[in-house]
């Protein structure tokens, strides 16, 4: 039987068992720690398949494939191409058979992270996960989500236990572009707004702590993000990234799938099937972050909701987050696309029914057209400015 090692929290109910995969086994960080990592890996197997994307296979085969063959460990290879889609899952998974895998280590970004813990879920096996940006908390978490080949998130698929051994190397993080953290910062400063919404109301002892963890994780990122984006590899830098990769992953192991995601996210999800590869995760959350906000200001009248918006325009304006369409790439948006990502945004299984008020399709719409508006706008004076699917939305 495999290595089956996690942290979990399991409790007993009397109709079922309920189990939160809150926390990998064990992390190790540091600069320079991938050097290091062969001891610890070796104690999970002896025949890893190491599943990357093609940029990052060639930096694997160079770095990490070495010091895994002086631990005597029979490593091969594998890409995963571009998304993590159900095709590349089947691949993945017969490569794993033919080498006789008795691990997985995913290399990379969130969708190779993703990736590479399905595969391993679905073997059995035991996971390593070592992420070459701060871009995401996949590195963390016990969840991966599954996208079709052009991009377009599909479902999501939630794991039984995070991974065996997370290694964060703040050197191969530093390698990353820029842009890679900053989105990150907006992935991860979306757990404050979608969990407060979502569970700040509830009275179990780990979700409260969840939303007060988020909370905390909002006030480190506003503080210490312009700076560390203005000194890579720097302590406050360090601490920013332990933050995107860390810190957001335990807010959602601890409150579960409700105090993960909410609107930003379900926005997320429905831009990707218009937007392709133009933007990355963190920076559509980021998007969905205001639209969320936009919508319990034109659909409540709620005023702190305008007043954290206004906060975030300029947090984002100062680190480079997208503040529109426009800076997603989707300055010529037609309505019919803008409707469809509205409609898979409102799917019956979205989490943007979370939210604890009700969300029309033209409400939603008017939001996401309007994240920038004045703070004295309601919906009343939001339009969608156009007269045909033919022509460009208007914000």
């Amino acid at each position: 039987m495999p290595h089956q090692s996690a942290t979990t929290l399991s409790t007993q109910t009397s109709s079922s068992l309920s189990a939160l995969a809150i926390a990998p086994a064990k992390v190790i960080r540091g600069s320079g720690i991938l050097s290091a990592a062969p001891e610890e890996i070796a104690l999970l197997g002896s025949r890893p398949l190491i599943i990357a994307g093609n940029q990052t296979l060639a930096l694997t085969q160079n770095t990490l494939q070495p010091i895994l063959e002086q631990q005597q460990l029979h490593t091969a290879q594998a890409s995963y191409g571009a998304d993590c889609s159900e095709a590349t899952l089947k691949s993945l998974r017969k490569a794993a058979k033919e080498h006789k895998a008795d691990m997985i280590i995913g290399v990379g970004g969130g969708k190779a992270l993703d990736t590479a813990k399905l595969v391993a879920f679905q073997l059995q096996l035991p996971m390593v996960t070592i992420p070459t940006s701060a871009a995401t908390c996949a590195a963390w978490t016990a969840l991966s989500n599954v996208y079709s080949e052009t991009g377009a998130f599909l479902y999501d698929v939630a794991l039984s236990r995070c991974p065996d051994l997370l290694i964060l190397d703040y050197d191969l993080i530093a390698t990353a572009p820029k842009h890679t953290l900053v989105a990150g910062i907006g992935d991860a400063i979306a757990k404050w707004y979608e969990a407060s919404v979502s569970s700040g109301h509830l009275q179990q002892t780990l979700i409260i702590a969840a939303v007060q963890q988020a909370r905390v994780l909002r006030d480190i990122l506003f503080q210490k993000s312009a700076e560390a984006l203005e000194k890579p590899g720097s302590e406050v830098w360090q601490e920013v990234v332990d933050a995107t990769v860390l810190l957001a992953g335990v807010i959602g192991g601890l409150g579960g799938a409700q105090c993960r995601t909410v609107a930003a996210h379900a926005v997320h999800n429905g831009l990707t099937h218009i937007a392709g590869h133009t933007s990355i995760h963190g920076e559509k959350v980021a998007f969905g972050i205001l639209v969320q906000l936009r919508l319990e200001e034109m659909i409540l009248g709620n005023q702190l909701a305008s007043t954290a918006r206004q906060q975030l325009l300029k947090f984002y304006a100062e680190i480079g987050l997208p503040q529109k369409l426009d800076d997603l790439g989707l300055g010529n948006i037609k309505l019919s696309e803008l409707k469809t990502a509205a409609e898979i945004s409102l799917a019956p299984n979205s989490d943007i029914h979370r939210l604890p008020f009700k969300v029309g399709l033209e409400q939603l719409m008017a939001a996401m057209v309007s994240t920038t508006a004045p703070t004295d706008s309601r919906e009343s004076n939001i339009r969608v400015a156009v007269k045909t699917s033919d022509q460009p939305i208007e914000e």
